[in-house]
Formats: structure tokens, C-alpha cells, sequence
């Protein structure tokens, strides 16, 4: 639970944020991605600050927010690993490779390791369909996952 103290360093953050971004025409995109990269996730305070800053209602900034599946309104595992689930990955063996994944680190989509290391996610698509199936750990996409699963799942959890 949250003290007092974190929701008033969030709202500061949060509002410090968004006051670098008021001179854009469209400033809360780039405002969510900034709060989620300094926070690790965009929590209740923020889209409450957010509306407030920007005159909009908390329904319209979470609906912004909630429309993109990157936005997360908790924090996730240290390293982020998304395994595609789009259909040129599929028919190269994307579900055994997701299984597999599922089954070794002992959590399902969109959930975190109990030692807070990996939170596995579902991508539709990677751009990487000639080297079926692909994955994504944080910002590095790996290809013929099916080969190097072991590896790249020890490496999402060092």
C-alpha cells in the first residue's frame, strides 16, 4: 500500500513530466510514456495528476492509456519478455515456444515472477516473421526463438 508520502512524489513527478511536454499540440502520449519510463508503470495518482494538468477528465486520460497494451497501471519484472503471438510466429511454433516459456518461468500472460525478475506479455507481430518464431526482451528482438528459448529465458531472469 502506498503512503501518503509515495502518491505526493508521484504526483510531483508526474506533474514535473508533464510540464516538459505542455508545449507539444498533443502533450499526453508522450507524457503516459514519460511517466512509465520514470515510474516503471503509470499508478492512479498519475492519471489523476494527468487529467487535472491537462483539463481532461481521469475516464479520458485511462482511456487513452488503457488503448495502447504497453501502458501498464502496475510495475512489472525487472526485463520484460514478449513472445508474438501473431500467426507467421504461430505457424513456425510460437505456441510451444510460449508454452514452454509459461511453464519455465511459472507464470502466464501479462503476470511477473515471484523474485520480480521477467513479466512474459503476448505482441502481435515483431516484424521479424522470416525468423519465425520471435520474442522480444525489453528492447532486443531475437529471432528462431524456438532454438534459443533456454537461453534467452536465462537471460531474462539474470
Amino acid at each position: 500500500m502506498q503512503t501518503a508520502t509515495d502518491a505526493s512524489a508521484i504526483r510531483a513527478r508526474t506533474l514535473e513530466i508533464a510540464t516538459a511536454h505542455d508545449g507539444l499540440e498533443a502533450p499526453l502520449l508522450p507524457t503516459l510514456h514519460g511517466v512509465q519510463n520514470a515510474l516503471g508503470h503509470i499508478p492512479e495518482e498519475a492519471l489523476l495528476t494527468l487529467a487535472e494538468h491537462f483539463n481532461l477528465s481521469r475516464a479520458e486520460v485511462h482511456g487513452v492509456m488503457s488503448f495502447y497494451h504497453d501502458f501498464k497501471t502496475k510495475p512489472g519484472g525487472r526485463k520484460v519478455l514478449k513472445i508474438c503471438r501473431a500467426e507467421a510466429c504461430q505457424a513456425m511454433g510460437a505456441d510451444a515456444v510460449a508454452a514452454a516459456a509459461k511453464d519455465k518461468l511459472g507464470v502466464d500472460w501479462h503476470e511477473t515472477t515471484p523474485n520480480g525478475a521477467v513479466t512474459l506479455e503476448p505482441v502481435y507481430c515483431l516484424g521479424l516473421c522470416a525468423c519465425a518464431p520471435a520474442a522480444m526482451l525489453d528492447d532486443k528482438v531475437h529471432g528462431r526463438v524456438n532454438e534459443q528459448l533456454d537461453t534467452l529465458l536465462a537471460e531474462a531472469q539474470s
